[in-house]
């Protein structure tokens, strides 16, 4: 009997010790969510309620990366749709800035501006997924999309055999009047216009840029102030040539049925590194930070290549987009750090002394 009373004390001490194991293992795990949703609320409490984005790019892209944004963390975001007056504003703005978020144009712009101290460093929580060209060394910008600038051409009025086979092409006076292209504020216009010089600066010699370009405008018909007015022109075959951003021509073959076809130049196609980044001093920093993680992370990178045929710098991101992403673009070799020291004197030199502005036409 004595040994009965034992084994029932022993085995009635072992589940009461396993049961306030239990217990005190439960009221750990509680403490620690409810530590862990504290911090979260307390990070979203310390986000100002608004932030404001000076940016290129499409309202309807940038609604969808608002909204996101504006569902994860409650503030509610203005954009202001700059085009190629963008830095001018951020510029002028530098002693009292009006924007907390610069966001679209080419990288070249920005290593120019971090260096004018217009940019505040962050450190977004992708930022050591993403390769080391697409980022600034201090953390001052990012690169969340890539922006491949093609040829192409109306496929309705021009045969393969009869379309340019390279950049250098569109300066053969057989192409005159046949090409047409975005206007100077555009700012996939101005990134493609400085790359060629680079390239030819590299590869042959300044001055042979300057005439290449000479005669890249006197070959172009007209230089249009909106996308729809300058694909609508090639579409219509009023100049069957052009050139321009990668995703805007696959939305208006699969969208609007536009009769183009991409080329692949000798030379490679220019490809730009979309950037954002948070602007020094600005109303709400806190916001700003949060903004730059929330629009470079994978899971919006990929939404932005499913939705708007926007490629994404995050291999992983890269992977889930559409399948033209899958294909290595032959790239043009381009020295982004002599565009960003030249950028403005060329872009003067294109404006005041090559390009005819009787050419453009606006919206």
């Amino acid at each position: 009997m004595n040994l009965l009373k034992r084994f029932l004390l022993l085995t009635l001490s072992m589940v009461l010790a396993i049961s306030l194991a239990a217990c005190s293992n439960s009221d750990k795990s509680s403490s620690e969510d409810a530590k862990s949703g504290a911090e979260s609320e307390a990070k979203t409490q310390d986000l100002e309620e608004k932030l404001v984005i000076y940016s290129t790019h499409g309202e309807d892209m940038l609604e969808v990366v608002a909204d996101g944004f504006t569902e994860k963390t409650g503030v509610e975001v203005e954009f202001i749709n700059l085009k190629g007056e963008l830095a001018d504003r951020v510029r002028a703005e530098k002693e009292n800035p009006q924007a907390d978020i610069m966001y679209g144009g080419a990288s070249s712009l920005f290593i120019t501006m971090a260096e004018e101290d217009l940019f505040e460093s962050t450190k977004p929580s992708w930022e050591e997924s993403l390769d080391a060209k697409f980022k600034d060394s201090e953390g001052r910008w990012f690169g969340v999309m890539q922006t491949p600038v093609v040829m192409f051409y109306n496929n309705e009025a021009l045969s393969e055999e009869e379309a340019p086979k390279s950049w250098a092409d569109l300066a053969d006076p057989k192409y005159k009047d046949m090409i047409v292209s975005r206007d100077y504020v555009s700012s996939s216009q101005r990134a493609t216009i400085v790359s060629l010089l680079d390239y030819y600066s590299s590869n042959s010699s300044f001055e042979e840029g300057v005439e290449y370009l000479k005669q890249l405008d006197q070959n172009t018909k007209n230089y249009y102030g909106s996308g729809s007015l300058h694909f609508q022109a090639v579409g219509k075959s009023e100049a069957p040539i052009s050139y321009g951003v990668l995703s805007s021509i696959t939305d208006n073959v699969n969208n609007n049925g536009m009769p183009l076809t991409m080329i692949d130049a000798e030379e490679g196609s220019i490809v730009l590194t979309d950037a954002i980044a948070a602007i020094k001093n600005s109303p709400h920093p806190n916001a700003a930070a949060a903004f730059i993680d929330y629009a470079g992370s994978e899971e919006v990178q990929v939404k932005l290549a499913n939705e708007f045929d926007r490629m994404p710098t995050l291999a992983e991101a890269v992977k889930q987009g559409p399948e033209w992403m899958q294909t290595p673009l032959k790239e043009m070799d381009i020295n982004w750090g002599n565009v960003a020291k030249n950028e403005l004197e060329w872009l003067n030199l294109w404006d005041t002394e090559i390009r005819d502005s009787g050419k453009d036409i606006a919206e």
